[in-house]
């Protein structure tokens, strides 16, 4: 009876109506959870600030738990209720067997991520139980036929696990600051819901399960943003950021799968350049990369006489463009666009990280 109830209000729904429905109950989902989890945060997980926090008072961080909620629980909802008899669901025909170690590794680094938010881990558990989250998403994904790169599936399963586990944590990294998660996320979570729900150009359809993640992380996140605004009353926390990492990276993933490897590549631009050129300079200087730090590009941008508001502005801005050269590489099946196209992007991310690492003044002048 609940299955049919829900079929009779999802099926009149167009592309459109059903994108907005997703994030809009996503989004109120996420404040709700929010509102009543924040006593509890308050009273067992503020994040003290120390030299390298970006925050001065003491914050209760941990709203991740509510975020991943509101994002996860539709879609696996949607998945037990209809499995493989939804074909809005899993319209491309493709085995439900790569979606289902994206929910259980989502779990699990949540879980790690609480843990980590309350007492540290040592870094080679945490490393460890990041790398099997990420292998239980991975490896059905290469050893099902679905290649991305002209090389063995062995050697391939190794690249992605070696990417999507330096991916899960740059995200973790780069969250810390207010708002700029949601400055970065929303925006590759949009398009990529977008290009799923319109079936945008001529790229293969994505399956249907990333394009409604997508939709329901971007609202989570939306929820989540009145709670970061700058200054924030709320962080996510690793329980958060970890997860967060996870399910985006999978969406990219599966955005290369479908034939948009470029515009995956675009679409987290900021984050990639911003913390993999952050790490290899502190390889560089000798420092214990496991460490926290205020190194990055956007911390060095509030040293420099920017706002958080004010970065994370930058960032939603600059992922605005980033965006937008991601349709263009997906529209044009041409290898010297989408060549084009990912190169105009590393160049408006350096001329932003050049920007951030500047005395705003210095800047202005």
């Amino acid at each position: 009876m609940i299955v049919n109830v829900i079929a009779d209000l999802i099926g009149p729904l167009h592309g459109g109506e059903m994108l907005l429905t997703f994030l809009a109950t996503s989004a109120v989902f996420s404040a709700v959870l929010i509102v009543v989890l924040m006593p509890l945060l308050q009273r067992y997980a503020l994040a003290r600030p120390n030299a390298r926090s970006s925050h001065r008072v003491p914050t209760p961080q941990g709203g991740g738990m509510a975020v991943v909620a509101a994002a996860a629980l539709p879609a696996v909802i949607l998945l037990l209720l209809f499995g493989t008899d939804f074909k809005f669901y899993w319209g491309s025909g493709r085995s439900l067997l790569p979606i289902l170690g994206v929910f259980p590794s989502v779990i699990v680094l949540a879980i790690l991520g609480a843990i980590d938010d309350i007492r540290p881990l040592p870094v080679l558990p945490r490393f460890l139980l990041q790398g099997l989250a990420v292998a239980a998403v991975v490896a059905p994904l290469t050893f099902t036929g679905n290649t991305i790169l002209p090389v063995p599936a062995w050697i391939e399963f190794a690249i992605l696990l070696f990417a999507g586990l330096w991916f899960v944590n740059l995200v973790n990294f780069m969250d810390g600051l207010d708002w700029i998660t949601v400055a970065e996320m929303v925006p590759i979570t949009a398009f990529i819901a977008f290009i799923g729900f319109a079936g945008f150009g001529p790229i293969r359809a994505l399956p249907s399960p990333v394009a409604i993640m997508a939709a329901c992380l971007c609202g989570a996140l939306i929820g989540f943003a009145p709670f970061n605004k700058p200054v924030a009353r709320l962080f996510l926390g690793d329980v958060g950021s970890l997860p967060i990492g996870l399910l985006v990276g999978w969406m990219l993933l599966e955005l290369a799968n479908a034939g948009a490897l470029a515009a995956a590549i675009l679409l987290p631009l900021y984050y990639l350049m911003d913390a993999t050129i952050t790490l290899f300079r502190r390889l560089a200087r000798g420092e214990k990369v496991w460490e926290a730090h205020r190194s990055h590009f956007y911390q060095q941008a509030t040293n420099n006489g920017y706002s958080a508001l004010a970065v994370s502005a930058h960032v939603f801005a600059l992922n605005i463009l980033l965006a937008g050269l991601a349709a263009i590489s997906i529209a044009s099946p041409s290898l010297m666009v989408q060549f084009a196209c990912v190169l105009a992007g590393v160049i408006l991310v350096s001329a932003l990280l050049f920007r951030f690492s500047k005395p705003r003044l210095e800047i202005a002048r």
